[in-house]
């Protein structure tokens, strides 16, 4: 399974917004800027997060994005399926009733086992990605960050919100 790079990008843009003091919002161009993105790729992926409920925009001169939900709310499942939508990862063609061997329809009353073993890795996937919200994606960043890094962040996040 492959994943768009949008996703990547959705988490940490959202992740940034997690940390926005409370009313406050950030405009797209700044999200952009503190993480050197392309502003209409972003805008493409807001618009997707937008849709899903997960961030929402406030106009005006102090208008921007924020989240649309506590950051404890928004697991990295949401984001995911904000993005790339709820399409199972695998689709079995059943292709083992096809070919030269191939038996009537009805001697195949179960499921592949392979479809099953991929099926059942995508839940297990899912439910991980489901069992990690924003904010544990920003309390185990601040354990990782170098301090340098994170004082640079506070001071460009409290230039770019006034």
């Amino acid at each position: 399974m492959k994943m768009g790079q949008g996703v990547e990008w959705s988490i940490h843009c959202c992740a940034l917004l997690a940390v926005l003091p409370p009313g406050r919002t950030l405009r797209l161009e700044k999200i952009a800027e503190f993480y050197e993105l392309p502003v209409p790729y972003l805008r493409k992926h807001f618009q997707a997060l937008s849709r899903a409920g997960l961030v929402k925009t406030t106009s005006g001169p102090r208008g921007g994005y924020r989240l649309a939900r506590d950051p404890d709310q928004i697991s990295l499942l949401d984001i995911y399926l904000a993005l790339e939508g709820n399409e199972p990862a695998f689709r079995c063609g059943e292709i083992r009733r096809q070919g030269a061997p191939a038996c009537a329809q009805k001697l195949y009353p179960v499921p592949c086992n392979i479809a099953t073993s991929m099926w059942k890795a995508e839940a297990a996937w899912r439910k991980e990605l489901s069992a990690v919200s924003l904010i544990d994606v920003v309390q185990q960043a601040a354990e990782q960050i170098p301090q340098a890094r994170v004082e640079a962040s506070k001071a460009w996040l409290e230039a770019a919100l006034d």
